[in-house]
């Protein structure tokens, strides 16, 4: 039988204005060549970002080693890396005028450190030409690589993140070779490695997960001394994804927030279209007030 979408409830609509900040962010991109994870994952509020002038930059490519079910972006074996990708970024967040700018990537397992170097490279050239600039990273696994990671950290950036992106019991089903407790690890490696940094971590909820699930990763999150957690409503990108559960009301995204508060949590951003990425800026700042006054 072939699978139909449920309509979406009321909150989940979104105004689709593709005013004229909105074309010239997609110019500049275009321009240099350079990938957004807005674009390729289908981000709900990538009108509302870019009219605003925030973006978040996807380096590596565009095609992914690994074939996430929940993802939108395309995956297969990358033929190219473009080393003048990290200049590229940089000028862009130059013209743009950031002062909180987000670089994620594609997963690269072909390559022999996963992607660190060229992170590192980035968020130095980014800070070279941008000293304001808060720099975020939204980093894969690194295969679990405690070396690897201490390359993208020796850079200094502002915020480390990597998303769990479900409970312990979806994790196989919805992530292709990621495991949950290598992202965990991952998390409690960046607190110990560089002590004051910034971590961040994201879920997602939709997937048939029950609440004591969604409790029980909050909770391992902040065991490993994770700073920032965003919660999120999956949304299906085409039907050959992983089909949505069900949605969340705004009300319960409100108490799994009081919830995650409660555990301890510095902050926690949650809502039906709360993306990793959303509202970045507003989450580091407290974050980084909060570790200050633990030190």
């Amino acid at each position: 039988m072939q699978q139909v979408r449920e309509r979406k409830p009321e909150w989940l609509k979104i105004s689709l204005q593709a005013g004229e900040e909105f074309q010239q962010i997609k110019t500049m991109m275009r321009g240099r060549k350079l990938n957004t994870v807005c674009e390729e994952a289908k981000c709900p509020n990538i009108y509302e970002c870019w009219s605003q002038r925030t973006a978040t930059f996807m380096i590596l490519g565009n095609i992914c080693t690994r074939a996430c079910r929940f993802c939108a972006v395309n995956s297969g074996s990358p033929t190219e890396l473009d080393l003048e990708e990290p200049r590229h970024v940089a000028q862009s967040v130059n013209e743009m005028g950031l002062q909180h700018v987000v670089i994620t990537s594609v997963a690269r397992d072909d390559l022999a450190d996963h992607g660190a170097s060229m992170f590192a490279e980035t968020i130095k050239e980014v800070r070279a030409m941008n000293p304001f600039t808060n720099v975020e990273v939204l980093i894969p696994d690194l295969g679990g690589d405690r070396d690897r990671l201490s390359i993208v950290l020796a850079a200094g950036p502002d915020v480390l993140n990597h998303n769990l992106e479900t409970v312990k019991r979806l994790s196989d089903k919805v992530r292709a070779k990621a495991k949950y407790v290598r992202s965990l690890e991952l998390l409690r490696n960046a607190k110990e490695l560089r002590h004051k940094q910034v971590t961040k971590s994201g879920i997602m909820v939709g997937l048939g997960e029950t609440k004591e699930e969604i409790v029980e990763a909050l909770a391992d999150l902040r065991d490993t001394g994770c700073d920032i957690v965003t919660i999120g409503q999956y949304l299906q990108p085409t039907l050959k994804h992983l089909p949505v559960h069900r949605y969340y009301h705004p009300t319960e995204f409100e108490e799994l927030k009081q919830i995650g508060l409660g555990l301890g949590l510095t902050h926690v951003e949650a809502g039906p279209l709360v993306r990793s990425s959303y509202h970045a800026h507003e989450q580091a700042e407290q974050a980084k007030v909060a570790i200050s006054g633990l030190v």
